[in-house]
C-alpha cells in the first residue's frame, strides 16, 4: 500500500495568525519525529520546552522553544496557540487520579485565542478489560488501571474545555507503539520470562510510522470531538509480540511461564497489561481519515527494521 504522509492543513490567516503553525506540548521521541514531519511540509512548528536543555534542543532540531512546566501551572500562560494546530503528546504524571498536567494545561489556554485544532494522543487502555471483544470507539471507557484513570480523567478535561469554546478535539486512543528505537531489545537480552500465549489476552500494535501519518492525517478532520482507535487491526499477545521481535532479530526467544508462576515473578506493571485482554477495531480510522496502513499487521512492520538499541 502506499505511504501517505501529505497534507492540506492550512493555518488561518488573519489577525489571529500563529505564531507557529504547530504547536506541540511533549516534544519528545514522538514529537520530534511529528515536528521533522511538519517542517518538510513547510510549517512552522513551536513547543513547549522544560528546561534550557530541552529548549537548546528544540532550536537545533528547528522548532521554536516556549518554556513553560506542566507540572508548574504558573508558567503556561501566554504560550503563543492562537490559530494553531495543537497536538498534546505529554503523558499523565506518575502516580494519581488525575492528570494534573492536563488540567493545568487546560486551565492556561486563553479562550480568546484558542488553537485552531487540538489532537490528543491517548490510550486504548481507557476501555479496561474487555474479555477479547473487539472494540469499537462507542465503547463506554472502563479504565481499571491508575495509568488509564487519568488518562480518561485528561480526554475528560479537554472534551469539556473544546466542547465548551468550539474548537475540535481528535483523540487517538493509541495501541502498543513499536518501530525503531521502540523495541523491547533490553528486556529480552536480560532474559525475563513470558506468560504462556494459550494463557495470554489480546493486545493491540500500531507502527510508529503509521501512528505519524495518522497524526498528520487528524489535521485535515477538523470538525467537533472525534475520538479514533489507533492499532493496525491485526492484534495478537503480548508473549507473541516478544517471540516475533526475538525471531526479527535473531535473538533468543524468551522462556515462556504460567500465568501462576508470573503472578510471582513478573513486575506488577507488566501483570497489568496481562490483565486485560481487548481486540481494537480500526474500521473508522481507516475510513474516515483515510489513512492507508504501511504496516498492516506486526509481520510487515518488523520486517528490515536495524536496530542498535532499545528505548
Amino acid at each position: 500500500m502506499t505511504h501517505q504522509t501529505s497534507t492540506n492543513y492550512s493555518p488561518p490567516g488573519g489577525k489571529d495568525k500563529p505564531m507557529a503553525d504547530v504547536f506541540i506540548v511533549g516534544c519528545g521521541n514522538i514529537g520530534t519525529r511529528l515536528a521533522r514531519q511538519w517542517g518538510q511540509h513547510n510549517r512552522s512548528v513551536g513547543a513547549l520546552a522544560r528546561s534550557a536543555a530541552s529548549a537548546e534542543r528544540l532550536r537545533a532540531l528547528g522548532v521554536e522553544p516556549h518554556r513553560g512546566d506542566l507540572d508548574d501551572a504558573a508558567t503556561l500562560h501566554d504560550l503563543p496557540l492562537a490559530g494553531s494546530l495543537l497536538y498534546y503528546l505529554a503523558p499523565p504524571p506518575g502516580t494519581g487520579q488525575h492528570d494534573s498536567r492536563m488540567r493545568h494545561f487546560v486551565a492556561a489556554l486563553d479562550s480568546t485565542a484558542p488553537p485552531h485544532q487540538l489532537i490528543y494522543l491517548s490510550t486504548s487502555g481507557v476501555y479496561g478489560d474487555c474479555a477479547g471483544a473487539w472494540v469499537t470507539e462507542e465503547r463506554p471507557v472502563n479504565p481499571q488501571a491508575a495509568r488509564a484513570r487519568r488518562r480518561v480523567d485528561a480526554e475528560t478535561v479537554l472534551g469539556h474545555w473544546c466542547a465548551a469554546h468550539d474548537v475540535p478535539l481528535t483523540i487517538l486512543r493509541v495501541a502498543g507503539i513499536y518501530g525503531p528505537e521502540r523495541l523491547p531489545i533490553a528486556r529480552l537480552q536480560q532474559g525475563r520470562p513470558v506468560v504462556r500465549e494459550e494463557e495470554c489476552g489480546y493486545t493491540n500494535r500500531i507502527h510508529l510510522e503509521d501512528l505519524l501519518q495518522v497524526c498528520i492525517a487528524a489535521a485535515r478532520h477538523a470538525r467537533g470531538i472525534a475520538i479514533y482507535n489507533v492499532s493496525d487491526g491485526h492484534p495478537g499477545t503480548l508473549s507473541g509480540y516478544f517471540f516475533a521481535v526475538a525471531d526479527a532479530l535473531g535473538m533468543e526467544r524468551p522462556v515462556a511461564i504460567t500465568l501462576e508462576q508470573a503472578r510471582r515473578q513478573l513486575t506488577p506493571a507488566m501483570l497489568s497489561y496481562l490483565n486485560e485482554s481487548r481486540r481494537l477495531d480500526n474500521r473508522k480510522l481507516l475510513r474516515e481519515l483515510g489513512v492507508s496502513l504501511r504496516y498492516p499487521d506486526l509481520q510487515s512492520g518488523l520486517r528490515g527494521i536495524s536496530v542498535t538499541g532499545d528505548n
